[in-house]
């Protein structure tokens, strides 16, 4: 980056522009948490929509939860400085930065985060505003921002504001609670197992589950249930009322995504026992103010790596903290940090825990990330490190599958480059 000399003090110029953007695939872990092998707590009969048909109901890598894997997405400024970042998205991502995104990229200033994602959203409306679109919009802007602060030599929570509190707070989402408790973590969120196609046999199981861990971590430490929009109306609000008794803190993604006016029902009838929480998967400002103008939730969470990435989430969070509505962002580690540390409407962090049995802290992104910042006794202080802190393994195999410099058959720009058929 040059400088500019006035008067003798030198600042740094922003006149940085972008050289080139490339997207890559990788499998197990990194981006795609989900993207486990088998044994591990994430995949261990959890409630999920595909659970009414029993031949899904075991593992959700069953009905293809793991099917895309990680994108990887490097942005390299001309002076050679690269920023980069993951989330979930796989081969299909990878295509639409390569050969959609990179337009509104490439040759752009570094600083511009916000013509580059408002270019980016209104070009793909035709087949996007939310999903996997959305998944790569996310990718696109984490990398810029995680480019910023490297050539600023800043952290990215400097570039949001800096941080309003000393450290994050943290509690655990795994199946075991009570080693969260012993780790430091204030609450433990448990994956719900039984969903209502399972009937009055699998409610009593999930509530014989809550009652165990209760008396296994005391009264006064946070449990919750994330029950991964697996639940219909009826049956969220029989299970908020039976669980009542054992202080369940919040019901987590009870229903579809979409059912916003079920959502309201849910949280004017439980309201007074426990919050709702929902967002993990909604997209963009204007779906979270769907969420917001109906009073559907207590907390949001929305996933900075699938909801437009930190230029949304800012958006989002502005919206939610003008209606006193908490903002904790669905895992997705160094990026929510950066964010959180940064808001007052985020007062606790959420922290997924990676070992296959919940029983011990692990980075979450690994082994894609080196230098990954975890929670000790359940609180972090970020680090200054320029960007959000974390480098790529070179252990880690990345297949570039497209490269939007090349021109292809069929009419379509570009093709799939050699390797790309390689088992990953």
């Amino acid at each position: 980056m040059v400088s500019k000399d006035y008067g003798g003090v030198h600042f740094p110029m922003a006149k940085t522009k972008i050289r080139q953007i490339r997207a890559y695939v990788v499998r197990d872990g990194g981006g795609d948490y989900h993207d486990q092998k088998p044994g591990h707590w994430i995949d261990d009969h959890i409630a999920s929509p595909m659970a009414k048909y029993p031949e899904y109901r075991q593992s959700r890598q069953a009905f293809g939860l793991n099917v895309l894997g990680t994108l990887v997405v490097e942005i390299e400024a001309d002076n050679g400085v690269i920023g980069f970042a993951a989330t979930t998205g796989g081969e299909p991502g990878a295509w639409i930065v390569e050969h959609h995104l990179s337009r509104f990229v490439e040759g752009a200033e570094a600083t511009d985060t916000e013509r580059i994602w408002d270019q980016m959203y209104l070009s793909t409306l035709f087949y996007g505003r939310k999903g996997l679109v959305m998944n790569a919009i996310s990718c696109v802007d984490l990398a810029l921002w995680d480019l910023l602060g490297k050539l600023r030599v800043e952290p990215v929570y400097h570039l949001l504001g800096g941080a309003v509190r000393e450290e994050l707070v943290f509690y655990a989402t795994g199946s075991r609670p009570d080693i969260a408790k012993q780790l430091g973590f204030i609450g433990g969120k448990m994956p719900l197992y039984h969903g209502p196609a399972e009937g009055h046999e699998g409610m009593k199981r999930n509530l014989a589950q809550l009652a165990e861990m209760r008396l296994k971590t005391g009264e006064d430490f946070w449990l919750m249930y994330d029950c991964w929009m697996s639940l219909d109306l009826n049956y969220a609000i029989r299970l908020a009322e039976r669980a009542k008794e054992y202080g369940l803190k919040w019901i987590e993604e009870a229903l579809l995504p979409d059912d916003y006016w079920g959502y309201a029902e849910l949280r004017r009838e439980i309201k007074r026992h426990m919050m709702v929480s929902t967002g993990e998967h909604e997209s963009t400002r204007w779906g979270f103010r769907m969420l917001l103008e109906m009073e559907c939730a207590d907390i949001i969470q929305p996933d900075v790596g699938w909801c437009g990435g930190i230029s949304e989430l800012l958006k989002i969070s502005a919206l939610a903290d003008a209606r006193g509505v908490m903002v904790v962002p669905h895992g997705s580690s160094v990026y929510s940090y950066h964010f959180s540390i940064t808001r007052h409407n985020s007062p606790f962090a959420e922290f997924l825990m990676m070992a296959p049995a919940a029983d011990q802290v692990v980075p979450m992104f690994s082994p894609l990330f080196l230098d990954e910042a975890t929670p000790n006794n359940g609180r972090l202080k970020l680090p200054d490190t320029p960007g959000f802190g974390v480098r790529l393994n070179p252990e880690c195999k990345l297949c570039r599958p497209y490269r939007h410099e090349d021109s292809g058959p069929c009419g379509f720009p570009g093709h799939r480059s050699e390797g790309v058929n390689e088992k990953l």
